[in-house]
């Protein structure tokens, strides 16, 4: 049975969600939503004249200002003036060295400058670095940053920056200066130092320990979440435990007695908190044992449901930040629901299976509204993933703490070997059905609904057209084209009716192209084709490779191009999966596409013109696919005729317009991102559509699909 919070419970929830509505209004309107708080306040402490209109208008202003504030915090750095060009500054790294697409960084705020030689104090705003080179940089850590300045406001992670120091250099001079750093800093690296570098368990097991997943694979972290499985990595209440154990063992006689084990306790707590990196799930789980330590050191009664709500409304105080963190949401609607849901099957299934069971029912139904919002899809059989993978999390989390902190080696390789039992548990449920927000809120209403008998036959109807409608996705029943959104980059899908798939590049995204074909069913690739070695088009098909089978690869020949076309290309032999170079003038017959290589005619010094170039046939419908090509690789092709292309290099004026108009495409599909680059270009649109073409975009229609076999209409 679900266990709703008891009265205080409700109470001290009731209070929290009134802070966390007042917070978002005055992050929103600011003084006006402050003005409005106080007026409401004085309104209910007048007229109404009990104490809880005193304590209600003081949460209500308590909220606002803390809204009104963090929205002032975040407008002071974003309108902070930065001064442009070389600098030398030295100050404190904000947080660790992260990976990004243009290389490494992290948030720096800048304490002092260099100017004409001689260190002058300066409390400037925090900066965004960005790495001429990786470097190791550790939260707290005193550094000196040379590079460029420029005035380029922005958030990263939620929060803000006034600027980006470019091409910069670092320099540490010294480690983090508070004692709370320097203890956490050295159990981070203990337990870093002790795992494997280059493994996905191991980047797991370093997301159980201290909520690290930077070196997780993108593509098992988007498993992860089509599973349901991502909360093992976002530190909750077991974490927390755990440490707590293990600190109060290390402290020993300091612990003894329920006063010092508080006092030792609320300390180890602190060092978590800088341990795991203060994320919003962190802080959440942190503040809810410290209430629970403090109340029992002082022989207060104190629920669960009482510290949730408390917590939840302290730090929404302290740092409104918060309230518009994806991760806090999820941290709080999932805690709400284990602790509802823990009973559900009392008396029903044996405990060990019932308590799981029904925590992560009720946590899944919890947060389905946030992750809808998010991210547009919920995985429907999250519970039995969870079932199964949460004893291994255990194991791996307990294993893995003990050996990596007090070097035993053979409990270190127990927790990796879990690890890479919750990855294949994950791999294999991320291809179970996910729901949409229509699926979804059938779905729930239809169990809430449930309880009625006589509407059972009926709701178990409706049910069964939901759960077909999540599990068919996107159907095709005609061979077609799919022109695949996947960003800056080139992916396109041509499925048979037959089930053969061609796909042709992959895009720059791993997780992204994955969870594109499993929405299209695909499982597996009968011809996967790498147009040319660029990173935008060959990421995602080392992805594909590694996940699904795949028949053969073709590639265009080209010798060099970047570290993903080259490590695609080891795979595949690593794989035994032939790799063909088509000359120019091939036919290949794949299911019932006719596949006629165009291109490259030679060898090219440049990658793009020598992308492969294929003419696909079917049903009477021919399709073009240009890869890259640019003037000199389609001048040397001549005039080449075509129902639909595939317009080259994004629609970038590297095409001669004339050409692209000489196809006579009655469609011509640009695949393109937001960029910087200025793609599409206007005067290629302009051409095509001068000759007749309907020109369409992925940035602006998502997902093109095109049937063989029709006309325009």
């Amino acid at each position: 049975m679900i266990r709703p919070p008891d009265g205080p419970g409700r109470w001290a929830l009731a209070g929290a969600a009134l802070i966390w509505a007042c917070v978002v209004a005055g992050r929103v309107a600011g003084g006006w939503a402050l003005g409005a708080a106080v007026a409401v306040g004085i309104g209910l402490v007048v007229f109404a004249r009990r104490p809880w209109a005193v304590v209600l208008s003081s949460l209500l202003v308590a909220g606002s200002i803390s809204g009104a504030l963090s929205a002032a915090r975040t407008s002071a750095v974003l309108d902070a003036p930065v001064a442009e060009g070389p600098v030398r500054v030295a100050g404190t790294a904000l947080e660790d060295s992260r990976r990004g697409a243009s290389g490494d960084w992290f948030m720096f705020r800048p304490s002092h400058v260099s100017d004409a030689g001689t260190w002058k104090a300066w409390a400037g705003p925090p900066m965004l670095v960005s790495l001429r080179e990786p470097v190791e940089v550790a939260a707290g850590d005193r550094i000196i940053v040379n590079g460029v300045s420029v005035s380029s406001p922005g958030m990263a992670r939620g929060d803000p920056y006034a600027g980006v120091i470019r091409r910069a250099r670092v320099v540490e001079t010294g480690s983090a200066s508070s004692i709370l750093f320097r203890v956490g800093n050295a159990i981070r690296d203990r337990i870093a130092a002790g795992i494997p570098e280059g493994s996905p368990a191991g980047a797991l097991l370093s997301g159980f320990l201290i909520g690290d997943v930077r070196d997780l694979p993108p593509v098992s972290a988007d498993q992860l979440r089509r599973a349901g499985l991502t909360h093992f990595v976002a530190v909750s209440g077991s974490n927390v435990a755990l440490f707590l154990i293990l600190w109060w063992v290390v402290v020993g006689p300091f612990a003894f007695g329920p006063r010092r084990r508080a006092i030792a306790g609320l300390v180890g707590l602190a060092v978590f908190v800088v341990v795991t990196r203060w994320e919003p799930s962190v802080l959440r789980a942190a503040g809810m044992a410290g209430l629970l330590l403090v109340a029992r050191a002082s022989g207060v009664a104190l629920t669960p449901w009482v510290a949730l709500g408390t917590s939840v409304g302290g730090l929404l105080l302290v740092s409104g930040e918060l309230s518009g963190d994806v991760g806090f949401q999820l941290s709080v609607a999932a805690t709400a629901g284990v602790m509802a849901g823990a009973n559900m099957f009392e008396n029903r299934l044996p405990r060990l299976i019932g308590a799981p069971l029904g925590a992560t029912i009720a946590a899944q139904v919890a947060v389905a509204p946030i992750l809808l919002a998010h991210f547009g899809t919920i995985p429907l059989l999250s519970p039995i993933a969870n079932l199964i993978a949460s004893p291994l999390v255990m194991v791996s989390t307990a294993t893995g703490g003990i050996g990596l902190l007090a070097g035993i080696g053979p409990l270190t390789s127990v927790a990796i070997f879990a690890a890479n039992g919750v990855i294949a548990i994950a791999k294999v449920a991320s291809g179970w059905p996910q729901l949409g927000p229509v699926a979804a809120t059938g779905a729930i209403s239809g169990s809430l609904l449930a309880a009625s008998k006589r509407l059972r036959p009926v709701l178990t109807v409706i049910g069964a057209g939901v759960l077909l409608m999540s599990v068919v996705g996107h159907r095709i029943d005609t061979p077609s084209a799919v022109f695949l959104d996947v960003g800056q980059g080139d992916a396109e899908l041509i499925i048979g009716s037959s089930g053969e798939t061609i796909l042709i590049d992959g895009g720059p995204d791993a997780a992204l192209i994955l969870r594109k074909l499993a929405d299209y069913g695909v499982d597996h690739v009968d011809v996967m084709v790498l147009s040319h070695p660029h990173d935008d088009h060959a990421t995602g098909l080392l992805a594909i490779l590694e996940q699904l089978p795949v028949g053969v690869l073709w590639e265009s020949g080209y010798q060099g191009g970047g570290p993903a076309a080259a490590e695609l290309l080891a795979e595949a032999r690593l794989r035994g999966v032939p790799v063909l170079t088509p000359t120019a003038g091939a036919v290949f017959g794949v299911g019932q596409f006719t596949i006629k290589a165009i291109g490259p005619l030679r060898r090219y010094a440049s990658p793009n013109d020598q992308s492969l170039v294929l003419d696909i046939e079917t049903l009477g419908t021919r399709m073009l696919f240009a890869g890259d090509v640019e003037t000199i690789a389609q001048a040397e092709l001549g005039t080449v005729r075509t129902d639909v292309l595939k317009v080259p290099h994004q629609g970038a004026a590297t095409s001669d317009e004339s050409w692209v108009a000489s196809t006579g495409a009655r469609e011509a599909i640009i695949s393109v991102g937001p960029n910087t680059f200025g793609h599409p270009s206007e005067s290629v649109i302009d051409a095509l559509e001068a000759a007749g073409a309907r020109v369409r975009r992925t940035d602006q229609e998502g997902d093109i699909i095109v049937a063989f076999g029709t006309t325009r209409s």
